[in-house]
């Protein structure tokens, strides 16, 4: 089994800092955050960007000051940012961070009720956006909320629109509105994945209730995973997670009881084709 690629979420769209007290916002706290989830064991930073009060943004300055503050902290980390942004962020604004060119860029696969919001991906803004991946040369995770996305992935593979390989797939499941972090789930997304692109690598972000079923599933059938406020707030149920790093250990931790190697930022490289 190949080693575990651990993701960092650190600050997400959604949760807020009377949720998390220790929810980084500023760049500087995003950058000393991701400095302690690498030193835990994460080889990727999964990025949005708030404004100093909290406020989410797409706002194309913000993104340059965080990406150069993690950046001069942890040269090695993997940055991944968010084409997600809010749900109601203007597509433009969405799409335009890839110009920073960061090392990666999330591509979400279609449209779901989020919450009590909608979250829209119009299925030519969807191509629009793997457009612009190849145009600035980014590789595309591609985020998939139930099983369906991925048969909208596999058709943009087909046509070109996607064109990175090998493709990287990260399960968003527990989203209310999406499918479950249930365990079946997370093997009937596998096995339908490797049905359609055998060829892709895949994780798993399990929300709130689900971060730890669905992460130990992906831990032990060769998936990877994701961990971060963005995700889940809680260390044990009731009690809120003290830092992301924390997190990120307890998972390092559990992988290397069990015998599954954690993927230095090199290994990482390699498995998603960065290199």
């Amino acid at each position: 089994m190949e080693p575990l690629i651990l993701t960092a979420a650190i600050t997400g769209a959604e949760t807020t800092r009377k949720d998390q007290p220790n929810l980084p916002i500023t760049p500087e706290e995003q950058a000393r955050d991701a400095k302690a989830c690498f030193e835990a064991g994460a080889s990727v930073i999964h990025l949005h960007v708030r404004e100093d009060d909290g406020t989410p943004t797409q706002r194309l300055q913000r993104f340059k000051d965080s990406i150069d503050a993690i950046r001069s902290a942890v040269p090695d980390v993997i940055i991944q940012i968010s084409t997600g942004g809010a749900v109601g962020e203007p597509f433009e604004k969405r799409l335009a961070p890839l110009s920073l060119k960061p090392d990666m860029g999330t591509l979400n696969a279609g449209t779901l009720n989020f919450g009590n919001d909608i979250f829209i991906n119009h299925p030519n803004d969807i191509v629009r956006l793997a457009e612009a991946f190849k145009e600035y040369s980014v590789a595309p995770e591609i985020e998939v909320y139930e099983s369906g996305m991925i048969d909208i992935v596999a058709k943009l593979v087909k046509n070109g629109s996607i064109v990175h390989s090998p493709l990287h797939v990260q399960f968003v499941l527990g989203v209310p509105g999406g499918m479950s972090g249930k365990p079946e789930n997370v093997l009937y997304m596998k096995h339908h994945l490797m049905e359609q692109i055998p060829t892709a690598t895949w994780a798993v972000a399990g929300i709130g209730r689900w971060h730890i079923p669905a992460s130990m599933i992906a831990m032990a059938t060769g998936g990877h995973i994701r961990i971060g406020f963005e995700d889940n707030i809680f260390y044990h149920k009731g009690i809120i997670a003290d830092s992301n790093a924390q997190l990120v250990a307890r998972m390092s931790r559990i992988a290397t009881e069990i015998g599954r190697p954690i993927a230095s930022p090199e290994q990482a490289r390699s498995i998603l084709g960065l290199v």
